[in-house]
């Protein structure tokens, strides 16, 4: 499902690609490229805290890992 997502930076409306729900990860603004993790139950936003480049990598890498493992 295509859940809709306002930056609270820039305000710019995102989109992401889910498959359940809830979601608790990395999140990037299309626009501003501004970092977050982004906390979200019953397909709405409930948090969002800033990250730093390394933080988000790192975030990014657990997804990645919990994916290829899902797959399996």
């Amino acid at each position: 499902m295509i859940v809709k997502i306002k930056c609270p930076k820039c305000k710019t409306d995102s989109s992401l690609s889910l498959l359940e729900s809830s979601y608790q990860g990395p999140f990037r603004c299309w626009k501003c490229r501004e970092l977050f993790t982004i906390k979200m139950e019953n397909n709405e936003v409930k948090s969002y805290e800033p990250l730093n480049q390394e933080e988000f990598d790192k975030q990014q890498e657990i997804e990645a890992l919990k994916a290829k493992f899902k797959q399996h």
